[in-house]
């Protein structure tokens, strides 16, 4: 942690802004003590658009994609590699080298996990619903245990209480991390339980307390446009009213609260009590019984008065891991005594970001610290490298102006909507974007108007030209069709 708070102004902002990402605004959110939080011009992908812009200027780095890493390749106790099949084709390789770093992101979409290493105390969810990465399955951390290495703090986990189902998931498995700050929550008996927004380490704690572990978030058609969902893509208010709202079963509406509370399976008198309690707070400025609001709150509290009422169920959810694959201060992943293991390194959320958010993180002290060790792991690994060649780096990726053409030039070869569907290994990513470019009604000249006109020899994927396309999903307005 001291070495973290030390580096962090030159080896990541610094660095990151002399690669160019833009940072344009410090924020203090709920439950710190202290603005830390750094927001970046194109959120997410404001940050990984320039790191991946610049690996694609040397020719030397090379992507290996729809790939799984099935062991590392240990040869006299050092590792020398992975072994990898791809998911598409099936196909084995090896992939060797001098040094090999773990980046596979943490374990909370295992649920076996998650319920496994529940942190002692906590009372268990009776529902717990899947918010991390669907990558995020603790993959590294078997590859890292198959080659001798150990685990730590796998109990320091970090979950959320803004777990509302996401309709597109048919099993119920995955949640959407939501909220709208123009709602109050109720337990199964119509009463505030907690403060909203408030520290998130006391709200699971809360919530866990209550009945059913689950609160239903109550607010009106004043409040309707205030909910969010801090995933890329969900920026557009008609698509996400659509999937949410418009869904079948996920939003509950009433004319009334009584209706509402009907609807919702709680007591009609206490729903009715919370709210006109609730108002009369929000017209006195200030809440007494859960401190949510105060004299100073930017913007004020309001009222919840005007029909329709709307009300969203919502469940824990979980997050990020602050425990994994025990590292040195060097990144070098280690053994079960504590020793190095030659040639392996591990950076980021497999490792619990080297322990140094304790067991309750703090908003912005998760990618912080991932950038940082990745450094750090990159220069001892490249240390360890045989001496590169010198190369000749490729131009930076420019945006390409946006050329039109009819989407029967793709779809005479590609049946997009049945692909889709067809839920293959190795296709999760384009099974994503194309769905959601489909219910959009986007044309394909969006995003591969680089792949126009149709030259059988040239018709691949210009990774460079696509790094300008990503923002159609991940920017934060999705572009028009």
């Amino acid at each position: 942690m001291e070495r973290y708070v030390g580096d962090s102004k030159v080896q990541i902002h610094d660095w990151l802004a002399a690669l160019g990402v833009q940072f344009e605004a410090l924020v203090r959110p709920p439950g710190n003590s202290a603005p830390r939080l750094h927001l970046t011009r194109g959120k997410g992908w404001g940050l990984v658009r320039s790191l991946v812009q610049e690996c694609l200027k040397y020719p030397n780095i090379r992507f290996v994609w729809a790939a799984k890493a099935e062991r590392l390749l240990v040869e006299k106790e050092a590792v020398r590699g992975i072994a990898a099949v791809n998911l598409r084709t099936n196909a084995r390789s090896e992939h060797r080298g001098r040094s090999t770093i773990i980046a596979t992101g943490g374990f909370q979409s295992n649920l076996d996990w998650v319920r496994k290493y529940w942190p002692a105390g906590m009372p268990a969810a009776p529902r717990l619903l899947l918010g991390a990465g669907h990558n995020a399955t603790g993959s590294g951390h078997r590859l890292v245990e198959q080659a001798g290495g150990r685990l730590t703090r796998m109990d320091h986990q970090w979950n959320y209480i803004l777990g509302l189902p996401d309709p597109r998931d048919p099993a119920g498995q995955r949640g959407l991390a939501a909220f709208n700050f123009r709602s109050i929550w109720v337990n199964a008996e119509g009463r505030r339980f907690t403060q909203e927004f408030g520290d998130p380490k006391k709200a699971l704690a809360d919530l866990l307390a209550q009945a059913g572990g689950s609160y239903w978030s109550v607010f009106d058609e004043g409040g309707k446009r205030g909910l969010s969902v801090t995933l890329a893509g969900w920026e557009n208010f008609e698509e996400l009213s659509r999937l949410i709202y418009g869904a079948e079963g996920v939003a509950m509406t009433a004319s009334t609260l009584e209706e509402l509370a009907r609807k919702m399976g709680v007591p009609e008198a206490g729903l009715a009590a919370t709210v006109r309690r609730y108002n009369t707070l929000a017209e006195q400025g200030v809440d007494v019984d859960f401190q949510a609001f105060g004299p100073k709150t930017t913007p004020q509290p309001a009222k919840i008065e005007k029909p329709p009422f709307y009300a969203l169920r919502f469940f824990p959810i979980t997050r990020k891991s602050m425990g994994g694959i025990d590292v040195d201060l060097r990144c070098r992943v280690l053994d079960r005594s504590g020793q190095p293991i030659p040639g392996l390194y591990a950076a980021g959320e497999v490792t619990g970001f080297g322990g140094l958010n304790g067991k309750a993180a703090l908003e912005g002290t998760f990618l912080g610290p991932s950038v940082w060790m990745g450094r750090i792991a990159g220069r001892e690994a490249s240390g360890a490298a045989t001496k590169p060649k010198a190369v000749s780096l490729r131009r930076a990726p420019i945006d390409r102006p946006q050329r039109r053409f009819q989407d029967e030039a793709c779809l005479r070869c590609h049946d997009v909507a049945r692909e889709v569907q067809r839920i293959r290994p190795g296709f999760w990513h384009y099974e994503q974007s194309h769905a959601k470019a489909l219910a959009r009604d986007y044309r394909c000249s969006n995003c591969h108007a680089d792949l126009y006109p149709y030259r059988r020899s040239k018709h691949k994927l210009d990774r460079a030209a696509a790094t300008g396309q990503c923002a159609t999903c991940h920017g934060v307005q999705s572009r028009p069709g």
